[in-house]
C-alpha cells in the first residue's frame, strides 16, 4: 500500500470513529526541534561533556547527589522555551474540538498540546512547566526555575523557605502519578481507535499501556518499525506532523 493510499485509509479509519485516543513519544516534539535526549547526538554530548549517561544524570540518585550538575544538563537538554507547537500538534487539537478525541496521553514535558489548544491531555511523564518546593511544596513555574536570581550553585531555591526546588518531571527509579496512570489507561480502554505516534514502544511502563485497548483500529505512525507493528491495523512509517497535518 503506498503512503497516499495508506493515509486515506487513516482518513477513512478517523471519519468512521468516535472515540479516538492519541498515544505519542518523543517523536513529536522533534519537529518542533526539540531533539530526543536518547539520541545519537543526545548521547554523545552527555558523555562527552558530563562524563554520565543521559539516563544516570536524569535519575532520582542523580537529582539528589548532584543537584547542580543535573541542573546544567536539565536546563540544557530539556528546556525549549522557542518551540512552538506542530503539525501533530495542531491537528490533534482540531480533532479533539471536533469531538473525535477525546484525550491525548503523552510521554512528553514540553506542554506542546496544550499551547495546541488540547485540554484532555496525560501528561506520563510530568512537565517542566511545573516545579514545587521540596520543603515546603510552593508552586512555581519555569521562568522562575532558569532565572539565575533564583537559583543558588544552578540550583533554584524557594523563596519562602531556601528550599530546593524540583521539577514536576518523573526522573528514572520514580514512578509515574497514580492518577495519571489511571486516566490514561481509562480512556485507552474506552477508545474505538487508539493512533500510536512518535514512539518506539521502547520505554516502560508508558509502552506497557496499550496492553489495555480492546478496541477496532491501533493504528501506528512512526518513522522506524516498532514491536507492535504485526499488532497493528495500519502502520505508516513517516513523520507523525506530516502525516496527520495531511488528515486535517
Amino acid at each position: 500500500m503506498s503512503i497516499e493510499d495508506k493515509i486515506k485509509e487513516l482518513k477513512r479509519i478517523i471519519d468512521e470513529s468516535n472515540n479516538i485516543v492519541f498515544f505519542g513519544g518523543a517523536g513529536v516534539s522533534t519537529e518542533s526541534n526539540i531533539p530526543d535526549f536518547r539520541s545519537e547526538e543526545g548521547l554523545y554530548k552527555a558523555k562527552s561533556k558530563y562524563n554520565y549517561s543521559p539516563e544516570y544524570m536524569l535519575s532520582h540518585t542523580f537529582f539528589m547527589k548532584n543537584t547542580d550538575i543535573f541542573y546544567s544538563y536539565y536546563k540544557e537538554n530539556l528546556i525549549y522555551l522557542d518551540a512552538k507547537p506542530n503539525k501533530a500538534h495542531m491537528a490533534l487539537s482540531e480533532l479533539e474540538k471536533k469531538g473525535k478525541l477525546k484525550a491525548v496521553i503523552t510521554q512528553n514535558i514540553d506542554n506542546l498540546h496544550q499551547e495546541a489548544g488540547s485540554e484532555k491531555v496525560y501528561e506520563l511523564h510530568g512537565s517542566v512547566h511545573r516545579n514545587n518546593c521540596m520543603k515546603c511544596g510552593k508552586f512555581f513555574d519555569l521562568n522562575y526555575v532558569i532565572d539565575e536570581e533564583n537559583c543558588k550553585d544552578n540550583v533554584p531555591v524557594c523563596d519562602a523557605c531556601g528550599g530546593i526546588v524540583k521539577p514536576d518531571v518523573v526522573l528514572f527509579e520514580e514512578s509515574l502519578d497514580d492518577d495519571t496512570v489511571r486516566g490514561a489507561i481509562q480512556s485507552i480502554m474506552e477508545a474505538d481507535t487508539l493512533i500510536i505516534g512518535g514512539t518506539s514502544l521502547a520505554v516502560y511502563p508508558a509502552a506497557g499501556l496499550i496492553e489495555y485497548f480492546r478496541g477496532k483500529n491501533l493504528i501506528l505512525i512512526n518513522r522506524d518499525s516498532t514491536p507492535y507493528d504485526s499488532r497493528a491495523s495500519l502502520v505508516i512509517n513517516e513523520r507523525i506532523g506530516e502525516v496527520l497535518g495531511k488528515i486535517i
